[in-house]
């Protein structure tokens, strides 16, 4: 086994990542654990931020709502989700999701595979029709 290798993850070893749309808390990645095929993220989305217009070419992900109120977008097609409803999105599919409640939306991201040989998140805010979908 690696030598960072956990099979239990507990709270002092999540890794902490600040974005702009919140606070990252990664609970498995490559290096935290030896999970090869997955990445496990919990976001805490302060109300009225958002994760811009976005693809990940190699990787598919879902997203789970714990708490909140989120505005999530798959494509073209958007849906209001809330604690305990998710949403898939297939690699290369471009996303977004915006915390349209009056409280932190706090959401899993699970991700796969954990590793790929593009990038792994590909901007899509600037271009037409993301650029105007939301108004």
């Amino acid at each position: 086994m690696p030598d960072k290798w956990k099979a239990f993850i507990q709270a002092g070893d999540v890794e902490v990542e600040e974005l702009p749309w919140g606070p990252h808390e990664w609970l498995s990645r490559p290096g935290l654990t030896a999970a090869r095929e997955l990445l496990l993220v919990r976001v805490r989305m302060p109300v009225g931020q958002g994760h811009a217009f976005h693809r990940h070419p190699e990787l598919e992900e879902i997203i789970y709502v714990e708490t909140g109120e989120a505005e999530q977008w798959v494509g073209q097609e958007c849906r209001k989700l809330v604690g305990g409803e998710i949403a898939h999105i297939p690699a290369d599919v471009v996303h977004g999701t915006w915390n349209s409640g009056v409280e932190t939306l706090v959401f899993l991201a699970i991700l796969a595979p954990a590793n790929c040989e593009g990038p792994m998140l590909v901007d899509m805010s600037q271009e037409e029709p993301w650029a105007s979908l939301r108004g």
